[in-house]
């Protein structure tokens, strides 16, 4: 059963503004350490960024309204790539707890970019 659907959209040129103005410390706010390890070896960085920010929001909307505090940390969603290159969202201890309260069993996710675009798509699905 679909509990929650999440999309956003990123520009990735604005999203490129905001690291130059905030930096490091927006990147540490938002990121989790393989996300941002996984970006200095991607051939563009900021893409890979953006997309994973994109995902970290959609996720945000698919899942956060089942929570109790209604938000959660930005920290704990990491996306990674499996073997064939998909994303998919890593459940890590401290995003598991999010997800049981949540009643979620499963995330998908999307991502499609387009010139200076990027979306990711997010179902999360319950028991």
């Amino acid at each position: 059963m679909i509990y929650g659907i999440g999309v956003d959209m990123v520009d990735i040129s604005e999203f490129e503004n905001l690291v130059k103005k905030l930096g490091k410390c927006f990147i540490e706010a938002t990121f989790t350490k393989k996300e941002v390890e996984l970006s200095v070896q991607h051939p563009e960085p900021i893409r890979f960024l953006a997309e994973r920010f994109a995902v970290k929001e959609a996720v945000f909307k698919a899942i956060a309204h089942h929570t109790k505090a209604k938000t959660f940390d930005f920290r704990i969603v990491e996306t990674l790539d499996d073997e064939a290159r998909k994303p998919y969202v890593s459940i890590n201890d401290s995003f598991k707890l999010i997800v049981e309260e949540a009643g979620i069993c499963s995330i998908m996710v999307s991502l499609a970019k387009e010139k200076d675009y990027t979306i990711a798509f997010v179902i999360a699905q319950g028991a």
